[in-house]
């Protein structure tokens, strides 16, 4: 018994250590000091916030183990682009179907582009993330030196939206690198793209589709998304296609019609004149070359992958046919 009381009691005491990690630290003094300093934060709510914050080593180890080797694209959009992600989709258009598209037409983004972000970033809110973002933003921040001043900045944001939509910090809960609700918004892209679409104060991407829904409708927008323009198209190669124009980069730095004179058609009709990357992807049969338009580079500023964004673009359109259908 007494064995077992002393095990209990170190039990506790690591516990109540590690909840206790960001109290007495003087980067975390600094770092109140400057929310205190620029921002006009009440220095005893902060402490207060950080005395309950704690380190997550699983957190640590997430972000910092060795990359694992990148699924070529016959391999990466088999994660993504099923058939019961599509049928999904259908179901969630289908229950939010007014409101996708009341967004669609305010923001000018096809809906089956929102409902397949939404798809690929959580399963339609299924996978949100279970850590608390103080947890998460305040490891990162605090104990992982690679990436530490980035973290302190998303924190800093973090403390920010927190006030201005009134929600304590230590509620609300995301991914293990602090990206939350149904389309992964980290706090600088939430205070700058989230809306309150329903306009009871509070832009609520964890709980509210409708709020999810206009805030990825808006991140869009604001990066330039054009309704109605092509996204990307297959291209044929001739025998003498040039292949340094293939891009390692994601942002069009050619022309249709300058890639077609290098042996590159486009199966869809594009004007010669449109901006266009040529990328080259490890298919099922081989080699595949696609040329991605704005509207493709639009979907990468979400992620930067090029394997990401045709991932979302095939399954808005898988999820578009089945509405149709």
């Amino acid at each position: 018994m007494k064995k077992f009381f002393a095990v209990f009691i170190l039990v506790f005491l690591v516990c109540q250590v590690q909840a206790a990690d960001y109290t007495n630290r003087e980067d975390v003094s600094e770092f109140i000091d400057e929310l205190v300093t620029k921002e006009n934060f009440d220095r005893a709510a902060l402490e207060a916030v950080f005395a309950q914050a704690e380190k997550k080593e699983s957190i640590i180890k997430a972000i910092s183990r060795p990359a694992e080797k990148v699924k070529p694209w016959k391999d990466y959009r088999k994660i993504f682009v099923t058939d019961t992600r599509a049928e999904q989709g259908v179901a969630f258009w289908k229950k939010h179907a007014s409101v996708i598209e009341d967004v669609s037409r305010a923001m000018e983004v096809e809906p089956e582009i929102i409902v397949a972000i939404i798809g690929v970033e959580t399963r339609y809110g299924e996978n949100t993330g279970s850590y608390r973002v103080i947890d998460a933003l305040s490891t990162l921040a605090f104990d992982y030196p690679p990436r530490g001043s980035f973290f302190r900045g998303q924190l800093k944001e973090f403390f920010l939206l927190a006030r201005e939509q009134h929600q304590p910090p230590l509620s609300l809960k995301g991914s293990y690198a602090g990206a939350m609700g149904y389309g992964q918004f980290i706090p600088s892209s939430y205070r700058a793209y989230a809306v309150d679409f329903d306009q009871d104060d509070f832009a609520d991407i964890w709980n509210n589709p409708a709020d999810a829904i206009a805030s990825v409708a808006n991140y869009f927008k604001r990066h330039g998304w054009e309704q109605g323009e092509p996204v990307i198209s297959r291209c044929l190669l001739s025998e003498d296609a040039d292949k340094s124009v293939v891009t390692e980069g994601l942002k069009p730095d050619s022309t249709v019609g300058e890639l077609i004179a290098k042996g590159f058609t486009p199966v869809d009709d594009l004007p010669p004149e449109t901006a266009a990357a040529l990328y080259e992807l490890e298919g099922e049969y081989g080699p595949e070359y696609w040329m991605g338009l704005n509207n493709f580079y639009v979907i990468t500023r979400y992620n930067h992958s090029n394997m990401y964004a045709l991932s979302v673009y095939q399954l808005s359109q898988d999820i578009l046919r089945l509405m149709e259908s």
